[in-house]
């Protein structure tokens, strides 16, 4: 597969819109599309941002400057999702409006981290700056965060029909798949885990 295709591939499925507008629920149902189309554009800036700095420096940002290993940062990194992952599951999405508050502003730093910035995406964006150039790396990183927001609010505007037509169906139908999506993200932060003491050793 061509790299720059594997890549791309590899960021939207870490970033996974479905399971994203799930997770963002209430905020798909409380705001109007201009403000949320402007939390989440503020959301990629700030991701953005990271994605870039991470593909530009590689793993030297952790061993040179934070003077740390990767691995600490995957083993960590893989708790904190396996965490969320634990709260989504026994409280359902309760456990998300926890962990945000504040105007729009403010929830587009909560939205950029910890959902879009993870120890998955900090990785897939050193392993993107190692095997492509650094400007076709920073294409990609901006062409991924481009078609989350495009997935987005199309699911926006397809949860805003569907609320109006039958609110509590959707409400169910959230909470269920919520809690499904928490086994996946779960399994995600225990390989996180996995793969940083593979790297130790």
């Amino acid at each position: 597969m061509d790299p720059f295709i594997k890549s791309l591939a590899l960021f939207l499925v870490l970033f996974n819109p479905f399971l994203m507008s799930i997770y963002l629920q209430d905020l798909i149902q409380e705001l109007d599309r201009p403000t949320f189309l402007r939390v989440l554009l503020r959301a990629c800036m700030i991701s953005g941002f990271v994605f870039l700095m991470f593909a530009w420096g590689g793993e030297a940002i952790f061993t040179d400057i934070l003077q740390v290993e990767f691995a600490s940062f995957l083993i960590f990194g893989g708790l904190v999702i396996f965490l969320i992952a634990m709260q989504m599951l026994f409280i359902g999405s309760d456990a998300i409006k926890r962990m945000r508050g504040g105007n729009p502003e403010h929830i587009s730093g909560s939205i950029a981290m910890p959902f879009m910035i993870g120890p998955g995406t900090i990785s897939a964006s050193v392993m993107a700056g190692s095997t492509l150039s650094y400007p076709v790396a920073a294409g990609n990183i901006v062409l991924a965060l481009t078609l989350t927001v495009i997935m987005l609010m199309m699911l926006k505007y397809a949860f805003d029909i569907i609320k109006v037509r039958n609110a509590s169906l959707l409400e169910r139908y959230i909470d269920i798949a919520g809690r499904a999506g928490a086994l996946l993200t779960g399994t995600i932060g225990v390989q996180m885990i996995l793969q940083g003491i593979r790297h130790v050793t």
